[in-house]
């Protein structure tokens, strides 16, 4: 079973009354970890420091210190640098510490003054703990670090559910030689038909998927994974490092699809949920995300269905089966640029520069946000700079109560700054669900995936979404943003009968999950 875990990082930095800066030291942190190498006797553990050339650098675990000359930049401080070097490309110096699997506190000084400590619950074999941009994690020493990738002047499908549930099926019924499909939950039988006839035809066939679901793994989406493996479909579950394996996309030959929604009834089935989703015509971006699914496919804890299901129980889960009208056509575009954006390696930083230099309007759709995160910070920057900023959350029971505290908390902050930005609780007015959709227009900037506006999604998870720089397509999903938003009205109110005891007592329960999905 794949274990979830919780990393913990203290950063500390010495404040005096001297600056730090005399001696150099604001320069000197903590940079990497791996204390379990998955070596004979952990051999090859380090620490990645910076610190200033020629300054005394000690690192202290409490139980022992050790002390070097700075030789400047980053270097691997290490007990066995011949083991170390086989693991990192960064300078080795030694003696080191000897880093304990069950967890850690190093105290980083610099000329005698501390300036950076790090402390980690538990480690995870074969992990680097990291930080990158400013947050710790960890990640496989192996699995590369993607930046986003743009790809010039592609066709691009694009299209909306529940409106055009056959555009994701047509996509993989088209596949002559590879067909790679990633989800967080494969439960729709139409699927499972498409990609067993796919591989009766000759097709490379694989289907990865996430082996621990909030809630528990679904008893129906089992059923279509036996299915597809006893048919000779390659099926494998992804369990660490990324905390959950999220992503939503498939790769049909060159042509790649990416949407917002999970291969199951109520998503690419259009049977409740609200979601975006686009099919684009590229070599290169099928070429991305076949890496990325490779990537995921080879990690340690990536795990075949069929040893994976062994001795395993599955919960009972709701099957959506609304039906809803096709009000928004598919429309087919030229688009002059797409970009790959990945979490947890690229994303956010993506989607933050985006609204950062939105200079117009940004119009967001999210089941929910993280009211302190880094995506609303940046939508309050937007607003005060200018830039009309609107925001369509989920109004689904699951999320209605802490949705109506934040729409109200945001537009009273609006309404005491003049800013322009506006908050509204979706009302599907029978068009659809419940809004699943991840997506932001901004200004000529479309991006459309599975990423969830909080740190956990960004960080943790593995994410997947498009940014298409194009007007046409921004105008196609704004104009059903629109649609949506004038259906809905500003301070949406609590549904009736939705009261007492029982329905706090599951609003709490789900509040306990907030920080990982909404699958519903």
């Amino acid at each position: 079973m794949s274990h979830r875990f919780v990393l913990v990082v203290l950063v500390f930095i010495a404040v005096g009354a001297t600056p730090m800066a005399a001696a150099g030291s604001t320069d000197a942190q903590f940079v990497s970890a791996l204390p379990d190498p998955a070596t004979p006797g952990d051999e090859g553990e380090f620490v990645t420091v910076r610190a200033p050339e020629g300054t005394t650098v000690s690192l202290d675990d409490g139980e022992e210190r050790i002390s070097f000359v700075a030789p400047g930049g980053r270097v691997a401080v290490a007990s066995n640098p011949a083991a170390a070097s086989n693991l990192t490309n960064q300078t080795v110096v030694s003696p080191g510490l000897d880093l304990a699997n069950g967890g850690e506190t190093v105290t980083l000084r610099v000329d005698g003054r501390v300036v950076d400590r790090l402390t980690y619950e538990r480690s995870h074999e074969g992990a680097l703990l990291e930080r990158h941009d400013g947050a710790w994690s960890w990640w496989p020493r192996t699995l590369p670090r993607r930046s986003v990738r743009t790809h010039s002047s592609v066709n691009a499908t694009l299209f909306v559910l529940p409106d055009s549930p056959s555009v994701p099926l047509k996509t993989l019924r088209a596949a002559n030689e590879r067909l790679l499909l990633a989800g967080y939950v494969v439960s729709s039988p139409r699927v499972a038909d498409e990609l067993i006839a796919a591989h009766e035809r000759g097709v490379r066939v694989e289907v990865l998927v996430e082996d621990g679901p909030v809630g528990g793994f679904p008893r129906r989406s089992a059923r279509v994974l036996d299915r597809l493996a006893t048919a000779g479909v390659s099926v494998r579950v992804v369990g660490d490092p990324h905390s959950f394996h999220h992503a939503k996309y498939a790769i049909a030959d060159d042509t790649a699809l990416v949407t917002t929604e999970n291969w199951k009834a109520a998503g690419t089935g259009g049977e409740k949920s609200r979601g975006w989703g686009t099919v684009v015509e590229s070599p290169s971006v099928a070429s991305d995300l076949a890496a990325t699914f490779s990537d995921d496919s080879g990690l340690p804890d990536t795990r075949p269905w069929e040893t994976f299901r062994l001795g395993r129980q599955f919960v009972v889960t709701e099957s959506a089966n609304g039906s809803y009208p096709s009000r928004v056509a598919t429309q087919r575009v030229r688009v002059r640029n797409v970009s790959v954006l990945l979490a947890p390696d690229n994303a956010e930083g993506a989607v933050v520069q985006q609204l950062d230099t939105a200079e117009d309007r940004i119009d967001v759709i999210q089941p929910t946000v993280e009211a302190d995160g880094p995506f609303v910070v940046a939508l309050k920057r937007a607003a005060k700079r200018g830039v009309r900023v609107r925001l369509l959350l989920g109004s689904a029971w699951y999320v209605d109560d802490e949705n109506r505290k934040l729409a109200a908390r945001l537009n009273d902050w609006a309404d005491r700054t003049g800013n322009p930005l506006s908050v509204r609780l979706a009302r599907p007015a029978s068009r659809y669900g419940a809004i699943h959709a991840k997506g932001v227009v901004a200004d000529d900037t479309v991006i459309v995936g599975s990423l969830n506006w909080n740190r956990h999604s960004a960080r943790e998870n593995r994410e997947v979404a498009l940014a298409l720089d194009d007007p046409a397509a921004a105008a196609y999903y704004r104009n059903v943003f629109v649609a949506d938003w004038r259906a809905s009205e500003r301070g949406w109110r609590s549904r009736p009968g939705l009261v007492g005891g029982a329905a706090v007592a599951v609003l709490v329960g789900v509040a306990a999950l907030r920080r990982l999905d909404f699958e519903k």
